[in-house]
């Protein structure tokens, strides 16, 4: 007992030290870092929005659960998409550099704050929704409330709303990741880990640093918001049919296919309607850091299909 109380006091020593430097020499460490994009008023915070391109087709990258900076990490996958398309980054609120909310992260309140940012940035739907893995429940919310202003999709591996989980991971979790991430531990094991982005996959050097800057700043309320709604969001769009007439390529990575299983997808598919077809391309869930190439070939068959 003597033991044990000796050493949850060094751990509880350990953390009281960590939050102090993490408080005094790392805590406004993103300040200083200017947005890519413009920022927008939504609902009286700011919201960043980020695109290249000037064409005609509008595509909207919408990203995945927990990615600290998405205007970012779709660096490559934009500058590429951009040659031919005018392509659009959204960073959800708790995200990037936009800012929290207190406001339920529903899907209803995703959707209107997708349509409220895009159309203060001037830009005009219809649009060509590009979600990337939870994004696609958002995604299909969306076309679902206002298929008019969607003219295709291109998932990026995305969750399935075919399949519902069970339950939500508890509250606690979450709070233990926001002491750790106060106490500089979330800081120090991301700096241990080599970087997903890397330059010969298209990536700039300020990309990377900065996103790894931001890995350390991930956790907040907005973001466990988030995830601790994500199963009601599934199951809300699960009982919702997707309108049949919007044309959608789902893009699977290898890693998802054997994790989850052909059944996850094929289901998922076959909620989606007719006009639903994928392609697997060899990747890990986060595909678009390596394969941009395959991604935009992709895209644009499937694009000049519907143009047909």
């Amino acid at each position: 007992m003597k033991f044990l109380l000796i050493m949850i006091g060094i751990i509880a020593c350990l953390n009281l030290i960590g939050f102090v430097i993490n408080k005094a020499f790392y805590s406004h460490e993103l300040e200083g870092l200017a947005p890519y994009g413009q920022m927008t008023e939504v609902n009286g915070h700011k919201m960043h929005v980020y695109s290249m391109g000037n064409a005609e087709k509008t595509i909207v990258l919408l990203p995945g659960l927990g990615v600290p900076l998405p205007s970012a990490d779709f660096g490559p996958l934009m500058r590429a998409l951009s040659k031919e398309y005018t392509v659009v980054c959204v960073e959800y609120f708790g995200v990037g550099f936009s800012e929290q909310t207190q406001t339920p992260r529903t899907n209803e309140n995703y959707t209107e704050e997708i349509r409220a940012a895009l159309s203060q940035c001037g830009y005009q739907a219809p649009y060509i929704l590009m979600p990337h893995s939870a994004s696609g429940v958002y995604c299909e919310y969306y076309a679902a409330k206002y298929p008019q202003e969607i003219s295709a999709v291109i998932m990026l591996d995305t969750t399935s709303t075919a399949f519902i989980g069970k339950g939500n991971v508890p509250k606690f979790v979450y709070g233990i990741a926001k002491l750790q991430q106060a106490c500089g531990v979330t800081k120090l094991t991301a700096s241990l880990a080599p970087p997903a982005q890397k330059t010969e996959n298209g990536y700039t050097e300020k990309e990377i640093a900065e996103y790894r800057l931001f890995l350390a700043h991930t956790v907040n309320d907005t973001f466990i918001d988030q995830s601790y709604l994500f199963t009601a969001n599934i199951t809300e769009v699960n009982a919702i049919p997707f309108p049949q007439n919007i044309p959608v390529l789902k893009i699977v990575s290898t890693a998802t296919q054997k994790s989850q299983g052909t059944e996850y997808q094929l289901n998922h598919l076959q909620r989606l309607g007719p006009n639903a077809a994928s392609v697997t391309v060899d990747a890990t869930h986060f595909l678009y850091q390596t394969r941009t190439t395959e991604i935009v070939e992709a895209a644009k068959v499937f694009l000049d299909k519907t143009e047909q």
